[in-house]
């Protein structure tokens, strides 16, 4: 499940190239013309922001609402815990390495036809979610999902700063565009606990299909984007996917039919030859997806350590815990939605601090202090038994949300602050891939421990444990850093 707030923020950087070209060109008069796709002039930039707003609130609605169905979905289909964690690794695999890419597709396509093709290819696909007859058709159609989420969100706010070129309206129109996004992530728990409860699971993906058509209605009033040509890394786009996807199965098919097995452990060795054959084609690559060189600058490489950690610990223990309060507490789904609401609003409240802290105290103090609320949130949760009430599940997810929401917008900002401008886009697509893995494997990993015959408490304990002691190696690496100077 995608962090709405920390998204907005790497969404703009990974837009705002190809946005920043097209000012160029316009004012220099280049590319103009159909054939090089140049812009025109109707609608409004209010019909615009609104379309870009509402793509925003269908993916962050449907990314948090999913989760609480989650449990439902498996009775429905006669899914295994296997099941329902590849219902949610196929959305964000697919989102985390295809994000890399967006900003490229998005200067090729033009960011109002990228954004169009990929609410269309979101609905459709939603609605193959609705329909679908079985586990394995929903885990596909989830796939194409997160696809179109990857190329939609870049792009919606490269639109919104296409139709706003004065920077206070652009500044509003941006805060409206992320926090509804927010809004959206508080409320899609409860109202996919609603719907699951009152009609059917499938209803939360079918709610997209008006949503859907309103925003490509409003997309044939909008601005063309100008389209451009830029390179395309498909041999890293590819080797990633099938890296990713590879170790993710691995660790899953592990955990439901025992690490012992050929297809886990030959999983995994497909996804190193994978990582292995993606390290040499961007060493090779003249204009690669993703920079070697970048990693070996100490202050990004901690940064994406820190990212892949903090998201593993949260939206893997989230997945846990919303299959903790349905299977094990007894609560119906929109009891569990309730549960999670408070967390989403906590995250979005933090997220103003830490801007706030970074800027009097400098980015690293937040990072910081937000892993550190992180851990101790973790070991709070280990008093989580078969006897914790669903009010007291929820007071104890406070800390771990609150440790994230205070530490992930000054995470970006330490990162971004030893990059050069022109590769600020780059930089923060790389950070969100790695944020997005470190969830999507975190939900396979604890996953399959809490899957063991160990008992679902012990592995949710177990799981606790790896993430705290994965976030003091992480604590370590940032208090090694030197310190960033105030915003």
């Amino acid at each position: 499940m995608p962090q709405t707030d920390s998204l907005a923020r790497d969404a703009e950087r990974v837009g705002s190239g190809a946005e920043a070209r097209f000012d160029s060109d316009a004012r220099s008069g280049s590319g103009s013309g159909s054939s090089s796709g140049s812009a025109r002039s109707v609608g409004s930039p209010k019909l615009t922001l609104f379309a870009a707003l509402l793509g925003f609130v269908m993916i962050a609605l449907d990314a948090s609402a999913v989760n609480v169905a989650l449990p439902a979905v498996g009775r429905g289909l006669g899914g295994s815990t296997a099941g329902l964690q590849w219902i949610v690794d196929a959305y964000t695999l697919m989102f985390a390495a295809l994000l890399l890419s967006a900003g490229a597709f998005s200067d090729r396509l033009g960011a109002s036809r990228l954004y169009g093709g990929g609410a269309a290819a979101f609905t459709l696909a939603s609605v193959a979610c609705g329909l679908a007859p079985s586990l394995g058709f929903l885990i596909g159609a989830r796939l194409v999902q997160g696809s179109a989420a990857a190329l939609m969100l870049p792009s919606s706010l490269a639109l919104v700063r296409q139709a706003f070129p004065d920077a206070s309206a652009r500044a509003a129109a941006i805060a409206q565009w992320t926090m509804a996004g927010a809004a959206s992530t508080a409320v899609g728990p409860v109202l996919g606990g609603a719907l699951t409860s009152s009609v059917s699971w499938r209803s939360i993906f079918f709610l997209n299909l008006p949503v859907g058509l309103v925003i490509l209605g409003a997309l044939r009033r909008t601005e063309r984007s100008v389209r451009r040509p830029a390179p395309l890394d498909l041999p890293g786009q590819l080797t990633a996917i099938v890296g990713l996807a590879a170790l993710t199965y691995g660790v899953i098919s592990g955990g439901a039919s025992g690490f012992g097995r050929p297809q886990a452990w030959a999983s995994v060795l497909l996804a190193l030859v994978s990582f292995g054959a993606f390290g040499v084609v961007e060493h090779r690559a003249t204009e690669p997806m993703l920079p070697l060189g970048l990693l070996r600058d100490r202050v990004v490489a901690v940064c994406l350590a820190v990212g892949f950690v903090v998201n593993a610990a949260y939206y893997g223990l989230i997945f846990v815990f919303g299959l903790f309060a349905q299977d094990i507490l007894g609560r119906s789904a929109v009891g569990a939605g309730l549960v999670f609401m408070p967390t989403a609003i906590l995250c979005t409240i933090t997220n103003l601090f830490s801007a706030r802290a970074a800027a009097r105290w400098g980015a690293r103090t937040p990072v910081l202090v937000g892993q550190l609320a992180c851990a101790a949130g973790l070991l709070v949760l280990l008093l989580v038994n078969t006897h914790t009430s669903a009010l007291e599940l929820a007071l104890l997810l406070l800390p771990l949300a609150g440790g994230l929401g205070f530490a992930v917008p000054s995470l970006t900002a330490m990162m971004l602050s030893g990059i050069a401008p022109e590769r600020a886009g780059l930089a923060g697509g790389v950070l969100n891939s790695f944020r997005q893995t470190g969830g999507a494997l975190a939900v396979a990993g604890f996953g399959a421990l809490v899957a063991q015959h160990g008992g679902f408490v012990t592995g949710l304990h177990v799981s606790l444990l790896i993430s705290v002691a994965l976030l003091a190696v992480t604590t370590l690496g940032t208090l090694a850093l030197p310190k960033v100077g105030r915003r």
